[in-house]
């Protein structure tokens, strides 16, 4: 039970004196004094002469990126109606795997958007005709028992036969009137009034295709297969731009180690070799006189003694070892000098290479301070400090770079769906770098699992080739020379390079089938480099790693500034998932089976 009495508690409560409250609101110091002698203890009485940033003006000097040049060509205008990533990242399309065509989606595709300009230019009524016609000229043929890709897998067998003779193959029309035909060639009973409207229609349908997927421009020596700025030893995107700087000067930057994905600054280092030539002038300087604002983060300690912060974030409780530099020195910034930075706002369109030419800052006092960079000097100085700024290509003791670089790249893209993924790892135990082929195209264009296609592919083979008539086993024990493993691994053995005892390379080799003997040959174009001309295929040691590396085929789309949809194809390069064991074994001994009667 609660005792009656103990319900009465005492309460403290202020008893106002006066219904005004403004000696309450003065704040008013008891002991100024104290508080002075205090403030003398601290420094806070020491001054600097520092006062504060009112106004700065600044001059930046500005150049776009007019010239292009991927790697191993020549160089060329940068076209300005697409994002750098495109002309970066764009490779060819694969219509044929020597004399296996493949692509069958966009060949139906272009010979779909034939007829619709057919009945765009007034034709309709003779479509139908023109079909059988167009169809008997550039006909789909049904694949023979060589095409075993096209066989092997139900679905492609099925549409083959949909479209075998019923449809047309648009692409062989189109490279038609690429190289320079007519339309309306080797086809019969074209009236005379149909001639020009059928020529017109097929510049138009070069046209469509030509900007429904970005292609690189050309085919050169050292890029036979047309993938531009692809490294196929190093598994990398590699090209340059240049951009004419004032004073008449041109500036190379180049990409040596782009991976494919997020094109930013950081991927640049500036060129000391030779220009490109032909870069256009640059842009007129830019003036400005701005206000610069204090640095402000999320648990900035404030500036002054007296002022009560909020505990979301407290640096102090940080607690680094002595040998974690990283961390003590973003504590010191932190606690120490985090009041000490402005920023000042300076708006650079996308696609612009920028030099600051000066900077005045007009303090509290009226004072001017001209003020340099923080980076400039050596670029091999330890002691430089910079940020967004880029490297030299073999850089020993030139003036450091302090130009702002701003690609015209894209902050979005859209990545579909992998066409061809390749995972390439090591293999300890059989002393080999294996290229998976997880993800193969198949000849209708869409993926389909590698590990599925292979299998595929062997069960065709082994339902249309004549099994040797075995010899009868002689002894208890058998010898086979190595065991079979899944035919979507391609290996990769290690190789001296030419004129060197040490250094070594990965050379594409070829595993026998499990049925006929024959090479295994890859699927994916990203495993086939060179393979239809007969070329061998080495890539970098040192560009697999322990960890592996992974390489993936798809389409991107993106639109430009100016609303332009594009669309390219694409390779990029991720990492992997560490080692892994093909369960490959030579010299084996297998019990033979006996014979049951």
């Amino acid at each position: 039970m609660t005792d009656p009495g103990a319900q009465a508690l005492n309460q403290l409560a202020g008893r106002p004196r006066t219904t005004e409250f403004d000696r309450a609101l003065r704040a008013e110091v008891r002991d100024p004094l104290w508080l002075l002698t205090r403030q003398w203890q601290l420094g806070e009485f020491h001054g600097t002469d520092g006062g504060s940033p009112v106004t700065a003006t600044y001059s930046v000097a500005r150049s776009r990126p007019t010239r292009f040049r991927p790697f191993g060509g020549p160089p060329e205008d940068l076209p300005t109606n697409r994002p750098l990533e495109t002309v970066a990242e764009r490779r060819r399309l694969t219509f044929a795997y020597g004399a296996e065509k493949i692509g069958f989606d966009l060949r139906l595709a272009i010979g779909h958007r034939w007829f619709k300009l057919l009945d765009q230019v007034g034709l309709l009524g003779h479509v139908r005709k023109y079909e059988e016609q167009y169809a008997k000229k550039y006909p789909i043929k049904l694949p023979t028992a060589a095409d075993v890709t096209q066989r092997a897998n139900p679905a492609v067998w099925a549409t083959m036969q949909a479209v075998a003779g019923r449809r047309m193959d648009g692409y062989e029309l189109y490279l038609h009137v690429k190289g320079g035909g007519e339309a309306d060639d080797g086809i019969d009973t074209i009236r005379l009034l149909h001639h020009t409207p059928l020529v017109n229609a097929g510049k138009r349908l070069v046209a469509w295709f030509d900007g429904l997927i970005d292609q690189p421009t050309g085919v050169t020596q050292a890029d036979p297969d047309g993938d531009a700025t692809w490294d196929p030893r190093r598994l990398e995107h590699r090209f340059s731009v240049a951009a004419s700087m004032p004073g008449g000067a041109e500036k190379t930057l180049t990409a040596r180690e782009y991976p494919g994905g997020e094109l930013d600054w950081h991927a640049f280092s500036v060129d000391p070799g030779p220009p490109l030539g032909g870069a256009k002038p640059p842009e007129p300087a830019l003036a400005r006189t701005v206000f610069p604002a204090p640095v402000r983060y999320s648990g900035m300690p404030l500036p002054r003694w007296w002022a009560l912060e909020d505990g979301k974030t407290n640096f102090a409780a940080v607690r680094p070892d002595s040998t974690d530099l990283a961390r003590l020195v973003f504590l010191e910034f932190a606690l120490v000098f985090s009041n000490d930075w402005y920023q000042l706002p300076c708006d650079l369109p996308v696609g612009t290479v920028a030099r600051i030419r000066g900077l005045v800052v007009t303090d509290v006092f009226g004072h001017r301070q001209w003020i340099t960079p923080a980076g400039a000097g050596s670029d091999e100085d330890w002691q430089r400090w910079s940020m967004f700024t880029l490297d030299t290509i073999g850089s020993d003791d030139v003036p450091a770079d302090t130009d702002l670089l701003l690609p015209p790249s894209v902050p979005k893209v859209a990545v579909g769906p992998p066409l061809e993924e390749v995972l390439l790892i090591r293999d300890e135990n059989a002393n080999l770098v294996w290229g998976i082929e997880q993800t193969v195209r198949l000849p209708t264009g869409e993926p389909h699992r590698g590990a599925e296609a292979a299998a595929e592919v062997l069960a065709y083979r082994r339902r249309t080739t004549t099994p040797p008539v075995p010899d009868p086993p002689r002894a208890a024990l058998s010898y086979a020379a190595m065991n079979t493993i899944p035919e979507h691994w391609i290996p990769f053995i290690p190789v001296r390079v030419p004129g060197d005892n040490r250094e070594v390379q990965l050379q594409r080799a070829a595993m026998p089938g499990a049925v006929d003997g024959e090479p295994v040959r890859p699927r994916t174009t990203l495993l086939r480099e060179g393979f239809d001309r007969g070329q061998q295929y080495f890539v970098n040691e040192e560009e697999v790693p322990q960890a592996g590396t992974r390489l993936s085929v798809a389409y991107n789309r993106t639109r430009w500034r100016d609303g332009r949809a594009v669309v390219w194809l694409t390779a990029h390069r991720g990492e992997g998932r560490g080692e892994g064991s093909s369960g490959l074994v030579f010299d084996l001994l297998t019990s033979t089976p006996i014979p049951t009667d």
